[in-house]
């Protein structure tokens, strides 16, 4: 095995250049490869995550615009969801697939108060079966209860943001439970910390639903209407189920009952299907760019294993001569082959896994700012050392392969005709 591995120096010693500019494709094949699907892993968490705030057997519907005329009523009227609306969604008609429902107000931005520190804050009155819907997480305290709901108390469930603001950076947040904020004039007992998005503009306040209403709702409307599902298995389920279910809303509106623009529903389960086949699609693209990127660099390794047979053909010719078997050539070249895409594959993987952590420490906590939202441009960007290891364990498979056509050819070599070549 020594034997053989001096053997490899000699020949890349003597074609350093064209050595190294073969390794560097394959190193960067290798390189662009992990990159991108670091960067594709990064754009698709970011995505899910804003996507799976719900359960997957979950609905949001929300007022919109009217796109057609009916009843003698023009196009583009806006339409806002009321208390209406919340009652025939949770009454009889749609009982065998709608479990729970929850409505959602809230207000324009208010100033909450604690001691000397002041939040610009937006308050959302809520049902206690909006934090198992929308997958809360409450850190200290509790969330809002039944009890709040029947007596409208002045209870509130605040950002772990604002709280550790208020603890003057501790994460303490038991210490908070139990104090008391302003919220415009009135004074509300913080009963609960929430998790709160740490890259966007998480400002939102929870109260109870009745709280809110009496306090400060002036009409019947509505901001949405939450609900859980059952019994919907196929796209066709959902489908009928909406067409259904917006016909019914549409028609307490004046609304033609196919008038998709004016009620919007939006599908957590259909919202993740089409997610997770776009995810699919796009890990399929990257893998395909890569590994073509990665296949030049490989097509490189035969390139330079064919010159280097042409080239030492009078060399193999003399090892033939004096009884040198064709498996003992084919060894040499393939481990040549091998040694040289394994060498620069893995310096190829270091430098993606270098990049990845690079990509995580700075685009991974980098947020853009769209329309006042701060939005996370990239979420855990990077792949696993499995995966890392496992693209590498292909890559030297390849630069095998790539060596056996060379290998063969130079196996094929007469020593006369060896010994006769210049």
């Amino acid at each position: 095995m020594r034997d053989i591995l001096v053997e490899i120096w000699e020949s890349v010693r003597r074609n350093k250049l064209r050595t190294t500019l073969t390794g560097l494709a394959v190193s960067w094949g290798i390189f662009m490869l992990i990159v991108l699907l670091s960067a594709g892993n990064g754009v698709m968490n970011t995505t899910m995550s804003n996507m799976s705030e719900m359960n997957t057997d979950a609905m949001r519907v929300y007022g919109g615009v009217t796109s057609k005329p009916y009843d003698g009523l023009e196009e583009g009227r806006r339409l806002d969801l009321t208390d209406k609306d919340v009652r025939l969604t949770g009454s009889k008609a749609f009982r065998d697939v709608i479990v729970d429902v929850c409505p959602t107000i809230s207000t324009s931005s208010l100033t909450m108060t604690y001691g000397k520190k002041n939040f610009s804050v937006y308050t959302v009155g809520i049902y206690p079966i909006y934090t198992r819907i929308n997958r809360t997480e409450i850190l200290a305290g509790r969330s809002i209860n039944d009890n709040d709901i029947a007596e409208a108390r002045k209870v509130i469930v605040i950002t772990h943001l604002q709280a550790k603001n208020m603890l003057m950076n501790s994460t303490d947040y038991e210490k908070i439970i139990g104090r008391r904020v302003k919220v415009g004039n009135l004074s509300y007992k913080i009963v609960g910390v929430r998790h709160g998005a740490e890259n966007e503009n998480d400002t939102d306040v929870f109260m109870p639903y009745t709280t809110l209403k009496g306090i400060f709702a002036k009409s019947d409307r509505v901001d949405n209407i939450i609900f859980t599902f059952k019994g919907l298995e196929t796209d066709e389920d959902h489908e009928a189920f909406e067409a259904r279910y917006r016909a019914a809303i549409n028609g307490l509106h004046h609304a033609d009952p196919e008038d998709r623009s004016a009620v919007w529903i939006s599908n957590s389960f259909t919202r993740n299907k089409q997610m997770n086949s776009a995810r699919n699609t796009l890990e399929t693209a990257l893998w395909v760019v890569g590994l073509l990127t990665l296949l030049g660099g490989i097509v490189g390794v035969s390139n330079i294993m064919l010159i280097t047979v042409k080239e030492r053909t009078h060399e193999f010719g003399i090892r033939k001569a004096i009884g040198a078997s064709p498996l003992s050539i084919i060894s040499l070249i393939v481990t040549e082959s091998v040694a040289i895409t394994a060498l620069f594959g893995y310096i190829g993987m270091v430098l993606g896994m270098m990049a990845s952590e690079v990509m995580d420490s700075t685009l991974g906590h980098s947020t853009v700012d769209i329309f006042g939202e701060h939005i996370s441009i990239m979420k855990d960007p990077g792949v696993d050392l499995g995966t890392a290891v496992g693209v590498t364990v292909v890559l030297i498979l390849a630069g095998t392969i790539a060596g056996l056509f060379p290998a063969w050819k130079a196996a094929r070599v007469k020593p006369v005709e060896a010994l006769s070549a210049n």
